[in-house]
């Protein structure tokens, strides 16, 4: 066997174990405020600072540029309920503009 499928079988072993454990939480502990609160806001906080990461990194610099405003954008058009398509394409729109200028 070689390393490689030394290592293939440690990571099936690993993901089968997690989802076991995973499997095997008791409810009591699933269903507990503080889980059901964590699991509620979890999602968004990832959700932000994937953003956050696409929006002002360049490689390992942080800038700031068209993205920032497209985002800004963004932001006015779902405070305005404005559908999801419709808001990517302007705010793309505006960075482009921005880019061009």
């Amino acid at each position: 066997m070689t390393a490689l499928w030394g290592g293939i079988v440690v990571m099936i072993v690993t993901c089968f174990a997690l989802k076991y454990a995973g499997l095997s939480v008791p409810q009591s502990i699933l269903q507990h405020a503080l889980t059901v609160r964590a699991v509620e806001l979890i999602p968004a906080g990832l959700l932000g600072a994937l953003i956050a990461v696409q929006v002002f990194a360049d490689g390992s610099s942080v800038q700031v540029d068209a993205r920032l405003l497209a985002l800004g954008v963004a932001a006015v058009l779902l405070t305005l309920r404005v559908p999801f398509l419709p808001m990517v394409v302007i705010a793309a729109a505006v960075a482009a503009l921005v880019r061009q200028l």
